[in-house]
């Protein structure tokens, strides 16, 4: 029998009354008075692991519109509107063996991100998410822009934290290596956004971590393949867990040893969600550029003319702060090239749209099929 001490072990949000917080999950459950409520802990191709406690975690069965392929003609879900990892479901059954999925519940966060190809489609990665960790290693890969894109993308409700992994690797392990990886990303400091640079396999620099792993709360960990994510989800678990491997020694890049998104409980009492290596990050056009970059904005706004493109306009507080070194020219110009990713990204979610509601217009008068004779002209 579920309790909801082990429920909120795996971050389901309790009200005094023992019922969740949120109003709109309590009106969920009054109206499914046969459904309990239960977490994804493991999303696959086949289906959904789903833990109703920190130790009891079992296979379901969805329905069938989250298994059949987005397609608007011939129905199905998009992706990103199906359940993931850290979603909270009500399910119904009398047994872990026969219980299904039958309601998601909505979602208070959520970390998304464009999939990769031609047509506009979104890929959530992470839902229900108090905590980010942006793991980004101090070796040969350390890449300030690529983690200015992971911030552009995990904001929306939860909290970013940038974690730097490999300090007893970076420079030998000398401190001032670790201070000049601390010193590149200052303008990130400076927006309030926590940065904190361990030694992944050491418990007790890892502790560095606690104050965002407090019981009830999720935190998920992104990042390249190689950046750490495993060897510290392992270290957090106390335990090895998570299959981890070494990294090429030309680039320090890494391999996909974490192959699926996975939901784990944490001897904190918070749950960490470890997921795969991205290697292509996609903005889904929903993102606020202005809100990762507010000093470059702040700047901006001092320019003599509103319209300034920051180029060779007389007055430009942007290019003043570049020349006087206030700002960093390569920051600045990922602001221009995150801006016109996502303002791309925007133009195609809004076709998407366009094209989905002309499909939906056109399935109740829709003509009735041509005989195979009128097809070809013949009557």
């Amino acid at each position: 029998m579920t309790t909801p001490d082990a429920l909120q072990a795996i971050g389901w949000p309790l009200a005094q009354d023992g019922l969740p917080s949120d109003p709109v999950w309590r009106e969920a459950l009054a109206l499914r008075p046969k459904a309990r409520p239960a977490r994804i802990v493991e999303q696959h191709r086949t289906g959904y692991i789903v833990a109703d406690g920190p130790e009891h975690s079992f296979p379901v069965e969805s329905l069938p519109e989250w298994q059949r392929p987005a397609n608007y003609r011939k129905g199905g879900t998009a992706p990103e509107d199906r359940p993931a990892v850290g979603d909270w479901v009500l399910i119904e059954g009398d047994t872990p063996k026969h219980s299904k999925i039958v309601e998601l519940l909505p979602r208070r966060t959520s970390i998304k991100r464009a999939a990769a190809g031609e047509h506009y489609r979104q890929q959530l990665i992470a839902a229900n998410i108090d905590t980010v960790f942006v793991v980004c290693g101090m070796d040969a890969d350390f890449n300030p822009r690529r983690i200015e894109r992971y911030l552009l993308l995990v904001r929306g409700g939860a909290e970013p934290v940038v974690v730097l992994t490999k300090s007893d690797l970076a420079g030998g392990g000398s401190a001032s290596a670790v201070d000049d990886a601390l010193a590149a990303l200052v303008e990130l400091a400076a927006q309030e956004v926590p940065v904190r640079a361990v030694n992944a396999k050491d418990s007790a620099s890892v502790a560095a971590l606690n104050e965002w792993l407090q019981p009830g709360r999720t935190a998920v960990l992104v990042g390249s393949s190689g950046a750490g994510k495993s060897t510290l989800t392992n270290t957090l678990l106390g335990t090895e867990k998570m299959k981890t491997s070494e990294v090429r020694e030309s680039d320090s890049r890494g391999r996909h040893t974490t192959t699926y998104r996975a939901l784990i409980p944490l001897p904190t009492g918070a749950c960490l969600i470890d997921t795969p290596g991205m290697r292509e990050l996609k903005p889904t056009g929903e993102e606020d550029v202005a809100e990762n970059f507010t000093d470059v904005e702040t700047l901006a706004e001092q320019c003599r003319f509103r319209d300034c493109a920051h180029q060779r306009e007389p007055g430009c507080a942007v290019r003043a702060a570049i020349e006087s070194g206030r700002l960093d020219p390569q920051r600045f110009a990922n602001f221009l090239k995150l801006s016109g990713e996502v303002a791309a990204a925007a133009d195609k979610a809004a076709g998407r749209r366009a094209q989905k509601a002309d499909e939906k217009a056109k399935v109740p008068g829709k003509a009735p099929a041509k005989r195979p004779a009128e097809k070809h002209g013949r009557r």
